[in-house]
């Protein structure tokens, strides 16, 4: 890979996905070298052509694939799940008690650990009376390898290990000794859609009450990051909340959010 190939792939990537590789040139050649030996590419400049040529997308969604990293688990960052269950939604219980309606979108979901976790708290909190609510929860992401996954909903012991006993028990079904899946009460809470958060513009027609987008902001330059901040606050109901990951923060000068704890926003 030529310094000019790389530099127009990292162009490329920032551009329509936000993500900057530029500091990730090996990781870049390592995760994407054998691909192109195996598909016959004589070269990064001969693939790049083919993913600008492919206007269906799905070539440039597999790069994205391969070159993102999709780290997560259940009960990451756990502080935010207490702060949503023991503030946020005794809030949204009262402001949303006429229509029973609350708008949460999982935001860079990855392989669907978040949105379920949330989801299972909902379910907790609300008990024999979630039948008469609309909690649904929108969990997208860029990646259709990690989505696929996420909607599968299958996990193995290790990681449902982290959640508590009562919940293994009651949102999970033994698939084998080592796998466990959500159970379909908990899975048709979540709709897992593939979006790329560079958009233009959200072409939501609601706004959100809770928009989690963390640990994903990380990989954008202060540019990218402002522009998505100020969507996601366009896109926030009065009142709503956004939470970002621990090791993220938001530039007072240029979110209109306020902080109301470490990492979380509201508006």
């Amino acid at each position: 890979m030529t310094e000019e190939e790389f530099i127009d792939l990292v162009d490329y990537v920032r551009q329509n996905y936000g993500v900057n590789l530029i500091h990730k040139k090996s990781l870049v050649s390592g995760r994407l070298i054998n691909y192109l030996a195996e598909n016959n590419f004589s070269s990064f400049t001969d693939y790049m052509n083919h993913i600008r040529a492919d206007k269906t997308g799905r070539s440039a969604a597999a790069m994205i694939d391969r070159l993102t990293t999709n780290h997560t688990y259940f009960m990451r960052e756990n502080q935010h799940f207490d702060f949503f269950r023991d503030h946020v939604l005794p809030q949204l219980e009262r402001v949303c008690d006429k229509k029973k309606d609350m708008g949460i979108w999982s935001a860079g979901c990855s392989t669907g650990e978040e949105p379920y976790t949330l989801a299972m708290i909902i379910g907790d909190y609300f008990g024999a009376l979630k039948s008469n609510w609309d909690t649904s929860i929108l969990a997208t992401d860029i990646s259709t390898k990690v989505l696929d996954r996420a909607a599968a909903g299958i996990y193995g012991r290790e990681t449902v290990n982290s959640l508590p006993e009562a919940w293994r028990k009651k949102y999970f079904t033994v698939q084998s000794g080592e796998s466990f899946k959500v159970c379909d009460k908990i899975r048709k809470e979540v709709i897992f859609r593939r979006f790329n958060l560079m958009t233009s513009y959200f072409p939501f027609k609601r706004k959100f009450h809770v928009i989690f987008c963390r640990n994903v902001m990380i990989y954008f330059d202060n540019e990218t990051k402002r522009e998505l901040v100020n969507k996601f606050y366009e896109s926030t109901e009065e009142g709503g909340y956004l939470f970002i990951g621990h090791s993220e923060s938001l530039n007072r000068e240029d979110s209109k959010y306020r902080c109301v704890m470490p990492a979380v926003y509201r508006k």
